[in-house]
């Protein structure tokens, strides 16, 4: 296999396999589990501007990736109409969006960037890391693998790594932002679907999605099961950050 190759994930023939749960998958999930730990230990007494640097290394790594790729997909694609070069640059699949949340929480260092930012991406990296689609599925691993399993891992590190280093702050109170953040999703979601046409289900809502596939269940109900899933899951991290207000609202 020559490095172009490689990095242009062209190397054949590189057989699709099943690499859920390998050695490769289990491995990558330890050294995550590891790396959070360890930094979170490392960094929680350091300076705002040390754990700064720590994050900035991460969101860097990850654009890095990214450019790479986007470079390797207009070199592939030498005379693309608009459908295309929105394919190429925009985000597609939550997961691609959760590198971009964490990504811009970290250039703007805001609270409420850092709250979705972790969200969304503890979200993706659970599904990720419980289910991959990606990364794992190559007898050779290429490019397109690595990129996939670094960026997974790295922004999966980073949404944990900005709760346990002290970057988000759960509260009620300024929740509007995230909601606002979370409506922008969707109807991203939705703009990708219908206008520009670029992938067929980011958030997994649309009908004969994978992961309803997956659960065997039919649309009214699955879509039901989603709907509260996305609100329950979202009030968790606000319910505990924020559980002596609620609990003293409750009270009174």
């Amino acid at each position: 296999m020559s490095f172009k190759e490689w990095l242009y994930s062209s190397y054949s023939p590189n057989p699709t396999i099943d690499g859920a749960w390998g050695w490769q998958h289990i491995v990558t999930l330890a050294v995550c589990a590891v790396a959070v730990v360890l930094l979170s230990l490392l960094f929680r007494k350091k300076s705002e501007k040390a754990k700064r640097i720590l994050l900035w290394i991460f969101a860097a790594i990850i654009l890095a990736f990214g450019i790479v790729r986007r470079v390797v997909g207009f070199i592939n694609a030498p005379n693309p109409d608009f459908t295309k070069i929105m394919y190429i640059l925009l985000p597609r699949p939550g997961c691609a969006i959760a590198c971009w949340a964490v990504v811009i929480a970290v250039v703007f260092n805001k609270k409420s960037l850092y709250n979705f930012a972790s969200i969304l991406g503890i979200l993706c990296g659970i599904i990720f890391f419980a289910y991959p689609g990606a990364g794992f599925n190559k007898e050779v691993y290429v490019f397109e693998n690595y990129y996939s399993i670094i960026t997974h891992s790295l922004f999966f590190v980073s949404s944990l790594l900005f709760i346990t280093l002290g970057f988000t702050e759960f509260r009620y109170k300024g929740s509007w932002k995230e909601a606002i953040y979370l409506i922008a999703l969707y109807i991203y979601s939705i703009l990708q679907i219908y206008v520009l046409k670029i992938y067929a289900d980011p958030m997994y809502f649309m009908p004969g999605g994978e992961i309803q596939a997956m659960i065997g269940l039919n649309y009214t109900t699955y879509i039901a099961l989603y709907v509260v899933f996305i609100i329950v899951y979202f009030n968790l991290f606000y319910l505990i950050g924020d559980r002596k207000s609620v609990f003293k609202r409750r009270k009174k």
